[in-house]
């Protein structure tokens, strides 16, 4: 029994795990990087629940709400509907919101109704400082989006496992340049379209590039080979 078991795991699961990062209808196999060498999360940012968290060697949903949490709430919940809730249970995936020092007891709550939604929330973390400690660490990315006076922002960043800024860069059709740093948390179409699919892409990304590191052979290569194709 234990044999089929195997067999079922090795074969079955790379075919599923095809179809599910072939969906993606991004027009590139990898999604490319806006910049590079950004800084770790400062110290000064303390968790909700003491555990400690770090950008490097994850891949990083990166956001900052501002401390206008009843205008915001809507935002976080549209984030975690329509990408969390697709990508939250894949390993070295988490979803990072900085938010001013004061804000704990209202983000416990949001979480609590989280819970109602989402089995597993344990890839959710929020990080709160104090309001110049957030600005300046925003400012080390050079965004082309500001904060604004909640020290807050709508708009959301994926990071790689090496924090470079990923995004959309380049010619999608005849005579048009797209460029996307970040994707906005008001429109759940564009979180459950653009941003979903370059997810999906960024992590695709990876899984390829582990498979041709440390589990070659003829069967996964085909599928490798496969996906390229698309």
């Amino acid at each position: 029994m234990k044999k089929y078991i195997v067999l079922t795991v090795l074969f079955i699961l790379p075919i599923v795990a095809y179809m599910f990062f072939a969906t993606a209808s991004h027009n590139s196999l990898f999604l490319p990087v806006i910049s590079k060498n950004h800084a770790e999360l400062s110290s000064e940012f303390v968790s909700l629940n003491g555990e400690k968290v770090v950008l490097n060697k994850n891949i990083t949903v990166l956001g900052f709400p501002g401390s206008n949490i009843e205008e915001v709430k809507a935002n976080l919940f549209n984030l975690n509907q329509k990408i969390y809730n697709k990508y939250g249970g894949f390993k070295d995936f988490q979803m990072v919101m900085i938010l001013p020092d004061g804000n704990q007891e209202k983000i416990k709550a949001i979480m609590l109704e989280f819970r109602r939604l989402s089995n597993d929330l344990k890839n959710w973390h929020f990080l709160f400082g104090k309001p110049v400690a957030i600005e300046t660490y925003y400012n080390t990315y050079k965004f082309k989006n500001k904060l604004d006076a909640f020290t807050g922002s709508p708009f959301v960043y994926i990071l790689d496992k090496e924090k470079s800024l990923r995004g959309r860069k380049g010619q999608k059709i005849k005579g048009k340049v797209e460029y996307r740093e970040c994707y906005n948390t008001i429109s759940a179409a564009e979180l459950h379209n653009e941003m979903s699919d370059d997810v999906k892409i960024l992590l695709r990304e990876y899984r390829l590039a582990l498979k041709k590191n440390k589990r070659k052979d003829d069967f996964r290569d085909k599928i490798e080979q496969e996906v390229i194709k698309k």
